[in-house]
């Protein structure tokens, strides 16, 4: 059984948890936060998720997603065919590094409040609100389709989903999205799959959801 190490609520751990629901990996999600002795034992950076399978550490969302793919049995998480698995890391990629950083400090401010009586500052989330809704736009646009490249569910929407969870909840992204029917219509459609339900994190403590 693959050892998957990182918290439940982190969107990339979650990610990566879609995938291996979704390839039928047999798994076992143990609990750690980024930077504490058992990530870094593995990863030199302490960033989650990490993995131990038998003898064999890896660390990084999508280098353990294809060492599963390629080690375990089921329907291919990339394809065979080199463009259309180049399309998936493409979008897959343009999640972590292009869109995360847009969405990453407001989905904090929201998570963590720093503001007075405990909510979110307002002017902290007013300055984050333009790179918030210009990465909407964007993935507004990439997803008409129903899915981020090809026409199925892939490793590059498992990538997308967690984040969209938590932008559903916090209140300026969710009436973003709610403006938005490609969007919506987007997060239904995967939302109702097994290994979405089957990934939902516990919520914290005075919280709708689990954080970051």
């Amino acid at each position: 059984m693959l050892e998957l190490i990182g918290a439940a609520p982190s969107v990339f751990v979650r990610a990566t948890r879609l995938a291996l629901e979704e390839k039928g990996v047999p798994y076992a999600l143990t609990a750690a936060a980024p930077h504490s002795p058992p990530v870094l034992a593995i990863s030199p950076f302490g960033r989650i998720p990490v993995m131990r399978h038998e003898d064999f550490e890896l660390f990084g969302s999508m280098a353990i997603i294809e060492y599963a793919d390629a080690v375990f049995p089921g329907a291919r998480l990339l394809p065979p065919e080199p463009r259309a698995a180049a399309r998936i890391r493409q979008w897959a990629n343009a999640v972590s590094a292009d869109v995360f950083p847009d969405f990453g400090g407001y989905m904090l401010a929201n998570a963590f409040p720093k503001g007075p009586d405990g909510r979110p500052d307002p002017q902290v989330v007013g300055a984050l609100m333009p790179q918030v809704h210009r990465a909407l736009g964007q993935l507004e646009r990439a997803v008409g389709s129903g899915f981020l490249t090809g026409t199925a569910f892939s490793v590059a929407d498992m990538y997308l989903m967690p984040m969209l969870a938590y932008l559903r909840i916090f209140p300026e992204s969710s009436a973003i999205i709610a403006q938005s029917s490609v969007l919506t219509r987007y997060y239904e459609q995967h939302a109702a799959r097994p290994s979405y339900r089957a990934t939902e994190p516990p919520p914290l403590p005075g919280m709708r959801s689990a954080a970051l």
